[in-house]
């Protein structure tokens, strides 16, 4: 778990968020939030290095 130790241990994502999107009937581990987190907090920093490679700081959806 690199991606800068998941930014010192700050989450990203809202649980209470990702259980409204499951929907009803499905139950959540815990280590599929760690893991999403993870991935929402690389394609930030990659969507970061394109927008900067490119001359901008305001990350674009086409960044992702």
């Amino acid at each position: 778990m690199s991606i800068s130790n998941l930014r010192n241990g700050k989450m990203v994502i809202k649980i209470s968020e990702v259980k409204d999107v499951a929907g009803d009937g499905f139950r959540i581990s815990e280590e599929f939030y760690r893991e999403l987190d993870r991935e929402v907090h690389l394609m930030i920093e990659l969507a970061a290095k394109r927008a900067k490679k490119n001359g901008r700081k305001t990350l674009k959806p086409y960044d992702l």
